[in-house]
């Protein structure tokens, strides 16, 4: 299912950056870039999302923001990848789970796309649902399964 969030009512992406381990940094990835991050993507999640992310980088500015550590990828977040005003795809390192880096990438593409003139983010067939719920209040969108990801070519 797709959740609805009202980008007017999020809080500032400040509190989840402060929270982070130090030395982690969140930061819009940029063009010189995009081979790394769109094979990091692939490597450790799928080649959808890898296309999705590939995307991203047509963007200007570049609708991605990574999770870095020491110069190495540690998650990463896109929007306006397959539709406008869609947040997704997002996605952290098995042994960072836990460590508030999601969060921080949600909201900091949040605040983009509310900075960017979108008064609502749709997270396209979002999971985990509590998750969503807790750090940005988002509802799910009643009927919205399979909603845009329906009929996909294999």
């Amino acid at each position: 299912m797709d959740m609805l969030v009202k980008l007017y009512d999020i809080e500032d992406s400040t509190s989840y950056l402060s929270k982070l381990d130090e030395g982690i940094i969140i930061k819009r990835a940029i063009a010189p870039e995009k081979h790394i991050v769109v094979n990091w993507v692939i490597e450790n999640f799928s080649k959808g999302w890898g296309s999705e992310c590939d995307v991203a980088f047509s963007s200007q500015p570049v609708s991605c923001f990574i999770a870095v550590l020491g110069g190495k990828i540690i998650g990463f977040a896109c929007y306006n990848a397959t539709y406008k005003g869609f947040f997704g795809p997002e996605g952290v390192q098995e042994d960072f789970k836990g460590k508030g880096i999601g969060r921080a990438l949600l909201m900091r593409s949040l605040q983009a796309m509310k900075s960017e003139g979108f008064a609502y983010a749709i997270i396209g067939s979002a999971g985990p649902k509590q998750f969503y719920e807790k750090v940005c209040g988002a509802e799910v969108i009643e009927g919205s399964k399979p909603g845009i990801y329906r009929n996909p070519i294999q």
